[in-house]
C-alpha cells in the first residue's frame, strides 16, 4: 500500500484554504464539482501560453466568482480587456450563471512550485537534458530566497529504453511538518520517447495559518 498524500490538500484548514470556496447538499454537489473541473479545464486551455499555477472559484447563489492567477497578465486581459471579457462570455453560455473573472499576479514564477514543474515540462519536450533543467530549476528556487526545492522526474529519461526517476534537492523541505509552507506542483512532458512525469515542492517562508471564520464559512 502506498502512503502518498498530496501536500496542498493535507494542509487545507492548517495554512491552506480551498480552491473551491462553496456549500452544497448532496443533490447539488456532484453537479458543482462537474462544473468546477469543467471551468478549470476550459480556463486552463484557453490560457496555456498566460503561466496560470492556480484557479479559485467561488460561488454565491447564481453567481461564479473565478480568481486567476497568472505570471502573464497582459496575456490574459488582452487589448483594452478584450480576452478577458470573452473568457467570462464564454463560462457563462457553459454554465448559464452570471461569471466574474478576477486576475491576480504572480510575482515569483520560477519559485511557484506548479510553474516550475510546468517549465521543466517544457523544457523536455524541446528536448533539453532533463539533467539540466532539473538543476536549473533547483538554482533559480534558491535564489529567490526558497529555504528549499526538491525536483522530481520520472520516465523514459533522455529518451532511454528503460523508464526509470531522478531527482535533486536543496534546502529544507519538510513534509510531514504541516505547518511549513511547502508548496506542490506536478507536470507532464509529452516527448517522443512517451510521458514525463515532473515533480516539484518548494518550502516558502511560513505565511500566516488559516483564519478560524474562514475554516468556518467553506466546506
Amino acid at each position: 500500500m502506498g502512503q502518498k498524500v498530496n501536500p496542498t490538500g493535507f494542509r487545507v484548514s492548517v495554512t491552506k484554504d480551498w480552491r473551491s470556496r462553496w456549500f452544497a447538499d448532496k443533490k447539488t454537489f456532484g453537479t458543482l464539482l462537474q462544473e468546477d473541473t469543467k471551468i478549470r479545464d476550459v480556463v486552463k486551455q484557453r490560457l496555456k501560453e498566460a503561466a496560470v499555477p492556480e484557479i479559485l472559484i467561488e460561488r454565491y447563489a447564481n453567481r461564479v466568482r473565478v480568481t486567476v492567477f497568472t505570471a502573464r497578465p497582459g496575456i490574459v486581459i488582452g487589448r483594452k480587456g478584450a480576452d478577458i471579457e470573452k473568457l467570462r462570455e464564454e463560462l457563462a453560455k457553459m454554465t448559464g450563471k452570471e461569471v466574474y473573472v478576477e486576475i491576480k499576479e504572480v510575482k515569483d514564477p520560477d519559485c511557484n512550485a506548479q510553474l516550475v514543474a510546468e517549465n521543466i515540462a517544457l523544457q523536455l519536450e524541446r528536448r533539453v537534458s532533463f539533467r539540466r533543467a532539473l538543476k536549473r530549476a533547483v538554482q533559480m528556487a534558491m535564489d529567490l530566497g526558497a529555504l528549499g526545492i526538491r525536483v522530481h522526474a520520472a520516465g523514459r529519461l533522455g529518451g532511454a529504453e528503460l523508464a526509470r526517476s531522478e531527482g535533486y534537492r536543496e534546502g529544507k523541505v519538510p513534509l510531514h511538518t504541516l505547518r511549513a509552507n511547502v508548496q506542490y506542483g506536478f507536470a507532464e512532458a509529452n516527448t517522443m520517447a512517451g510521458k514525463l512525469g515532473i515533480k516539484v515542492w518548494i518550502c516558502k517562508k511560513p505565511e500566516a495559518p488559516v483564519k478560524e471564520a474562514s475554516r468556518a464559512t467553506y466546506a
